[in-house]
């Protein structure tokens, strides 16, 4: 990773715990394996980017440029995404914990959550029309002033969402998520 610019490179089994790393650019780059925890990804670009099976945990990413970026079978906890750079962010997730993660005011249209963990996500203020919440644990996440128009939540659970706070017309739940909507207003469903 000591190259300035990084096009197609598969980094495997990379230990970069607890360090920095920036003016760098990753343009179909794959990270297998590797363990970047604690570390400041800060001032970077990833471009058409795959992470798999890697911890990223509580990673900085102030002003890194997310492009179409893949994080499958990651740990991503605590992670600040809402201070990634916003021009052309696209993220997918797949069978990732992120917990803890913040993506406040992200525009962030059309995401894939799949098999993820989402505990104690902040999404307040996101926009997130279109996305889909695959088999996703959102239990305890914040949804206030989220834009949910379309989301598919059909196989969510744990969530509680407050459809007076989150414009959320045409978003897809199961039945048997329909308490999750209501919580706030203490009613028993039966």
């Amino acid at each position: 990773m000591e190259n300035l610019i990084n096009i197609d490179v598969v980094f495997d089994k990379l230990a970069f715990v607890n360090q920095k790393l920036a003016h760098r650019e990753f343009d179909g780059c794959i990270f297998r394996n590797c363990d970047f925890a604690g570390s400041d990804l800060s001032n970077n670009s990833f471009t058409d980017c795959e992470f798999r099976d890697c911890n990223l945990g509580m990673v900085k990413f102030r002003e890194t440029g997310l492009k179409t970026v893949l994080f499958s079978n990651c740990k991503v906890i605590g992670v600040r995404f809402d201070e990634a750079d916003e021009f052309l962010f696209h993220v997918r997730f797949d069978n990732s914990v992120l917990d803890y993660a913040c993506f406040e005011n992200r525009k962030m249209p059309k995401t894939s959550f799949r098999h993820c963990s989402l505990r104690e996500v902040i999404f307040t203020g996101a926009d997130l029309s279109g996305s889909d919440f695959d088999h996703c644990n959102l239990e305890g996440a914040i949804f206030s002033e989220t834009e949910l128009k379309a989301c598919d939540f059909t196989t969510a659970y744990h969530f509680s969402i407050d459809p007076e706070q989150n414009p959320m017309k045409k978003a897809k739940f199961a039945v048997e998520a329909l308490p999750n909507l209501l919580s706030k207003y203490d009613i028993k469903i039966i």
